[in-house]
């Protein structure tokens, strides 16, 4: 999924890929980096299980960009801040530990930030070569496994999450919205 985000003049591509052995964190991120940030790209990975889709991703690139607009930034990298956000966190050591990669991470979501369109999906090529593993955004879909993970993540209750809903049956759709919301409040605490 390729986004442009208006306003920024950029472009934010979000994938998925799973059956993954990354082991060596460090070194698989080095090799993507210096593969695709010499091209005015950040790219940031985030553990797919609890991630609550798409939208989680391409809100958490928006209030990144947003915050380096304003001087609000609490990293010198977008790439960070937008795991800042999509974590709800303002600790970059607690964000890597509650939605950073693992060596055991099997299935990843990938953000990626572009100037041009060309460079959001060369990106996602390059990672698609280094990950050795199987493209698969469905991995970023917020399903009923993950459900009750990320509620537990975010700190949302059963209450907060029925204040949300607007109709049964959309409780995901809810949740997502409530994951947002709650990344978006980091910004009011900067």
């Amino acid at each position: 999924m390729i986004r442009k985000i208006e306003g920024f003049g950029k472009h934010v591509a979000i994938a998925g890929f799973k059956n993954l052995m990354i082991g060596d964190v460090e070194g698989f991120l080095k090799a993507v980096r210096e593969r695709v940030e010499a091209k005015d790209t950040c790219v940031q990975f985030f553990d797919a299980g609890l991630v609550a889709g798409w939208e989680h991703l391409f809100f958490a690139a928006l209030n990144a960009l947003r915050a380096f607009e304003s001087g609000r930034n609490i990293s010198n990298s977008l790439a960070m801040e937008a795991l800042l956000f999509a974590s709800a966190q303002r600790q970059i050591r607690r964000a890597l530990e509650l939605l950073g990669i693992k060596p055991e991470s099997a299935s990843v979501a990938v953000l990626a930030v572009a100037e041009k369109r060309r460079m959001a999906t060369e990106t996602l090529e390059v990672v698609s070569e280094l990950v050795h593993g199987e493209r698969d955004d469905g991995v970023i879909e917020l399903t009923d496994e993950k459900f009750e993970a990320i509620k537990r993540l975010f700190g949302i209750s059963d209450l907060e999450l029925q204040a949300q809903l607007k109709r049964s049956g959309l409780e995901k759709e809810a949740l997502t919205e409530l994951v947002i919301e709650h990344g978006a409040l980091i910004a009011t605490q900067r």
